[in-house]
């Protein structure tokens, strides 16, 4: 039995290393490729003002990130209730209030929970703004006594900085396989699985991080106009969809999100298309198996979806040794992104360069860093991301007194 296993393992780490070893990680090797138009509608049509660009490219290219890749996002369900299941004004000894709340959304007589978790800063007297976690890595890593603190999502540390903190675990809205993924949102809304562009896992997360935002709108301690929604690898894609979706997102937070995330499809480096549907097709529409080995027919690529959060704020966050996510790739994206925040007149500049490892950048409404290690989500990228959201809300409310 000992040399079976030990067989097994060696056999796995020959198959992925194979795997790896397939993979493009050489920039000399990076094929030529023209990215779509950001400010050219489908129509061959120049998109030079904020109003073309809201009445037309913006609902244009989201109809087709619909469509292609992630599947629809449906607006319709019959009630959404809120309840308390514990309130505690003294969590982490006073500095803090926990809150645990369900959220259950009805459709045709069928209904889904998502249960929340919530910590907001006793020490601020006034609504705060809110980081929501679209958490991929279970309930664990939120752990609300405290006992068990993970980097993962650094309750303490947001809480210090004046923010508030919440997460949700992406089972509540579709379990991560691909047998029971439809066990969850999708029951609400069956005839989506039928449908070449149907709701599919992303979206479905995306969908709840929504729902969250209808209950932060009726809680007094958040503040609704400075809601940030993160996400690590997959939930990093889903956080930058759900932005693209819901205006009252005020910044989306990618880290590691990588192919079909921030990272550019056309580029041949890292994950491809091809390799995330094998592994993972229950996260995509059907329609985007089309795609596979054929990127370059693709209607849209990455940068427009970052450019759908425009004029708010985006913050793109890497690892330098994930070369699977492809950090140069996703800084490309965001570079492009920038011709939709120029429409209304931000001058964002971001560096011809991508950044050096640890060297954060950051401009009005864009930030990026690729930090030292691996593909994970740590207190270093947590500071990141709060030292952006602090320099953000500071410019918006400036702009707001002018």
């Amino acid at each position: 039995m000992k040399t079976t296993g030990t067989f097994l393992c060696i056999l796995c780490l020959l198959l992925t290393f194979q795997k790896l070893s397939a993979q493009n990680y050489d920039e000399s090797k990076v094929l030529p490729f023209r990215l779509p138009e950001i400010l050219q509608t489908q129509a061959g049509e120049k998109v030079s003002t904020v109003r073309e660009w809201e009445e037309v490219r913006r609902p244009e290219i989201l109809r087709l990130f619909e469509d292609q890749v992630y599947g629809q996002v449906p607006k319709d369900f019959d009630r959404i209730c809120f309840k308390f299941k514990k309130e505690d004004k003294k969590a982490m000894g006073g500095r803090a209030t926990l809150k645990e709340v369900s959220i259950t959304v009805y459709r045709n007589r069928k209904f889904v929970t998502i249960n929340l978790l919530m910590f907001t800063p006793n020490k601020v007297k006034k609504p705060v703004p809110v980081f929501l976690v679209i958490n991929n890595r279970g309930i664990r890593t939120m752990d609300v006594t405290r006992e068990r603190k993970n980097g993962f999502w650094p309750a303490e540390e947001v809480i210090d900085a004046g923010y508030g903190i919440a997460g949700f675990d992406v089972k509540d809205l579709a379990p991560d396989n691909r047998t029971d993924f439809a066990n969850g949102v999708l029951a609400l809304y069956p005839e989506q699985l039928e449908m070449d562009n149907g709701m599919a896992a992303l979206s479905a997360w995306a969908w709840g991080a929504s729902r969250v935002i209808d209950y932060f709108e009726k809680d007094r301690s958040v503040d609704r106009k400075k809601i940030l929604v993160v996400g690590h690898s997959r939930g990093g894609k889903a956080a930058l969809w759900c932005g693209a979706q819901d205006k009252r997102v005020a910044i989306a937070v990618s880290n590691d999100s990588g192919e079909s995330g921030a990272a550019i499809s056309r580029r041949n480096f890292g994950e491809t298309i091809k390799d995330i549907l094998k592994t993972f097709p229950y996260w995509f529409c059907r329609n985007y198996r089309q795609y596979i080995d054929n990127e370059k027919s693709l209607p849209v690529d990455q940068h427009m979806l970052l450019a759908l959060m425009a004029p708010r704020g985006v913050y793109v966050g890497n690892a330098s040794e994930d070369l699977w996510a492809d950090p140069r790739g996703q800084y490309l994206s965001l570079q492009k992104a920038q011709e939709a925040y120029e429409l209304y007149g931000y001058k964002t500049d971001l560096p011809s360069d991508m950044p050096g490892v640890n060297t954060r950048v950051f401009r009005p409404h864009l930030g990026f860093h690729n930090r030292e290690g691996k593909h994970d989500m740590t207190p270093y990228d947590w500071q990141q991301f709060i030292d952006f959201a602090n320099q953000y809300f500071t410019i918006v409310n400036k702009n707001d007194l002018k």
